[in-house]
């Protein structure tokens, strides 16, 4: 089973040299921490930066630096600042290759809900419904199951949708899944982890298709 940091680094492995990534909130700050170092990335964040490096080391943090979840971020050479208009205007004339979000529902369809619980207080969506409206490539990095142990990968999702139809792959602390127009599909399983457990902790339906590797971090 993989902690949120080997979440992160399955998915570092889909960033490819020359891609323009944007890095949503939690999990998703981590990958810039873990992309190969023999390749050109640029890591765009929606409150105005392009050209992210990875998350500081104690004493080195400069509080005017941030990323949309306010946490402190260092900049690679070149890196540049603008406003948030320019920012969207990125975002929603498809400039970013791969977008990478948290989640806290994905459907077997490739819906998906990570902005609001109803009930508890929410500041707004933010720039989600952008960034899942633009995008053509969406990776989810999320947990498998809830606090409760049931399954976060659903027929249909529960709370409100930020998007529909526009997740693409989902790693998981249990497996990495792609969203296929028959459901979720799985690709490959954290070490340790059998297929049976990730069938059991999938509500939507998981097709299953030969051998199943295990990942490799």
């Amino acid at each position: 089973m993989l902690d949120k940091t080997g979440i992160a680094k399955r998915i570092a492995k889909e960033v490819k040299d020359g891609y323009y990534v944007n890095l949503g909130i939690g999990i998703p700050t981590l990958v810039a921490n873990y992309v190969r170092n023999d390749i050109q990335v640029e890591f765009q964040s929606e409150n105005g930066v392009l050209g992210m490096g990875p998350f500081p080391y104690e004493g080195e943090e400069d509080a005017d630096i941030i990323n949309a979840g306010k946490q402190t971020i260092t900049t690679l050479p070149g890196a540049s600042f603008f406003d948030s208009s320019m920012s969207f205007s990125m975002i929603r004339g498809q400039h970013v290759d791969l977008t990478i979000l948290g989640a806290m529902e994905v459907a077997e369809n490739g819906d998906i809900a990570n902005w609001k619980i109803p009930g508890k207080m929410v500041k707004g969506m933010g720039g989600a419904m952008d960034l899942v409206a633009s995008a053509e490539n969406i990776i989810v990095a999320m947990m498998h199951t809830n606090k409760a142990g049931e399954s976060k990968l659903l027929k249909e999702c529960s709370l409100p949708l930020t998007g529909v139809g526009c997740v693409k792959k989902i790693v998981t602390n249990l497996a990495v899944i792609e969203v296929t127009d028959k459901g979720f599909k799985l690709l490959e399983r954290a070490p340790g982890i059998s297929v049976e457990e990730i069938q059991k902790a999938t509500e939507g339906h998981l097709i299953v298709e030969g051998e199943i590797p295990e990942m490799q971090l």
